[in-house]
Formats: structure tokens, sequence, C-alpha cells
């Protein structure tokens, strides 16, 4: 099987790589850095180069909280650009399955708990990141009408947070999970007496490791899948307070941990209803405490070359 990864680079892209790679796929991909996705003349070119059998969608401009309240026009367009290039690349290209990379934060703010796929575009999203929320419901929706008016092999899966080896563990354009990594490593080596977080510390997130979510892609290559997007989540939450302190046991931090309320707490809860894709026979693997564990001794390991290092 001949599979291009799109942001071959990126967390998801390197773990599908990986494992791919491990079980005998020929693998093929760039990273937005060694080719501009918002070419299309260049995806078509490469497309043509590689004839993929499968396309994984996984590159795409992202960051936390702060970065897309910073950037909101390059979240959004940058992204639009990025995939929709993709997508009609891959089916003038006449690639028989493409696999789309989409985000829980898809999902309306406030909605019934556990969400499920049904959930999507039935309230308002979440500030925070609503430029990029725009952009993947887009693509999801583009995937689906693809699926509908050419009968077209393709789905799109919609992860959890995601967390592992490789992340971008930058302090301000990283994700909550690296970027606390990463904190609390600074402020053990500096010795400092506390670590001040992002709000109260009360919201619940669902973390799934990057190599659960490319074990699930590879499963399902080899599935009848019947759906136009599924979630993808351990069922299992933690309180960013207790995350916390959890990073802070693992890292070897032995000062206090503090909350600064007077800044935004983002989405109070969201944890997925993965059922569906557990119907499909896919469960994942790593516990949360073992994840971050193995994270921060790629940390450790890669000081002077991961993406965000200071």
């Amino acid at each position: 099987m001949r599979i291009y990864i799109a942001g071959i680079k990126g967390l998801v892209g390197s773990a599908v790589n990986l494992l791919g790679t491990q079980n005998g796929c020929q693998i093929y991909g760039r990273s937005s850095r060694e080719l501009d996705f918002r070419n299309r003349i260049d995806i078509d070119i490469e497309f043509a180069k590689t004839r993929p059998d499968v396309l994984i969608i996984a590159a795409a401009k992202v960051g936390g909280i702060r970065a897309n309240l910073s950037n909101p026009v390059s979240f959004l367009s940058e992204n639009l650009q990025i995939q929709t290039n993709l997508i009609l690349a891959a089916h003038k290209a006449g690639i028989p399955k493409v696999i789309f990379l989409g985000s829980s934060c898809i999902y309306p703010q406030l909605t019934l708990q556990p969400i499920v796929e049904s959930s999507l575009l039935s309230g308002p999203l979440e500030v925070s990141n609503e430029p990029f929320a725009i952009a993947k419901i887009a693509g999801v929706k583009l995937i689906e009408a693809f699926r509908k008016e050419f009968s077209h092999d393709w789905f799109s899966l919609l992860p959890s947070n995601l967390y592992g080896p490789g992340d971008n563990f930058d302090l301000e354009n990283g994700h909550a999970l690296p970027s606390l990594i990463h904190k609390f490593h600074l402020a053990k080596i500096a010795k400092e007496s506390s670590v001040s977080l992002w709000g109260d510390g009360s919201p619940l997130r669902e973390f799934t490791h990057s190599i659960d979510v490319a074990k699930a892609i590879l499963f399902l290559l080899d599935k009848n899948v019947v759906h136009s997007y599924i979630n993808i989540g351990t069922g299992e939450e933690v309180s960013v307070r207790d995350l916390a302190l959890q990073i802070k046991e693992v890292v070897g931090f032995e000062g206090e941990v503090l909350f600064d309320k007077n800044l935004l707490n983002g989405t109070p809860r969201k944890i997925l209803d993965s059922s569906i894709v557990r119907s499909y026979g896919w469960v994942p693997d790593i516990e949360l405490h073992d994840g971050l564990l193995g994270t921060y001794q790629w940390l450790l390991q890669n000081l002077d070359n991961f993406r965000g290092h200071r």
C-alpha cells in the first residue's frame, strides 16, 4: 500500500510514518516546510509523482489558545487553503482513499457529554479557537460532500486533544499538554518555587496519544467505513488541575502549582463518545500517565532539536 502523509513530520504524521513503515507500507510525504500545501500546482505535481493509494491529511496550522486568539486570520485562511488544495488534488489524481484529520474542537462549546458525532453544527463554537474550528468543519464537510457526490471511500477522524513524542512544546504557540510539560521542566531546571497556569484548573479534558491515533488510522484502512466522520478518544477525562499535578510528578518539579483565575478556562468539559470507532474494533492502548512519561523522556532526549525549545 502506497500511503502519502501530508504533514509527515507533524505529531500524527510522524506516528503514522513510524507504524506504517513497520507494517511494510510504502510511505511518501512532505512536511509543510518542504512542500507548500497552499500551492495547488505543486500538490498536483507531487501526487502525479508518488501515485498514492491513500492520502492522510495531517497537515495543518495548529496552536493553543493564545496562538488562536492572536492569529485568527492565518488559522482560518491557511487551514482552508491547505486542506482544500489537498482534497481537490486528491480527487483530480484519483486517490482511492483519503483520511482527513479533524479535531474535537469542531463541536459546540456547550453540548451534551460525551460528545456524539451528530452534535456537529448544533450550537456556537468555543470562541478561543473558533477560526481553526471553522476551517476544520469545512474540511470535514468537503470530505463528506465528495463521499456523497462521487461515492469516494473517504472519511474524517476527529481525535480528542493529542499529545506524544515530537509534539510542539512551545510555551506561546503549543497546545496545553506539551506546553505544560515544557513549563514544568523549565521551572524544575530554574528551581522556581511555583508554576502559574491559565484558569482555575477545573476544565475537564480527554487526551489521546498520537501513536493510538496512528494505530486507528492504519486499522481503519482495511475496514469498510460507512461513516463520514468518526470520533477518536480514550473515553477517559482529567481536570486541568489533575493533569498539571501528574505532569509535575512526571517531571519531578517540587514547587507549588498556582492557577490564575482571571485568565480563560476554555470549554468547561470536552469528552468524546468514541463508540462508533470501537464498533469497528479499535481500542486505545496507552494510559495517560505512561504517555506523559514517554513524552517527557522524548523531550529530555531532544532538548536541542525539538520545536519550541528556548
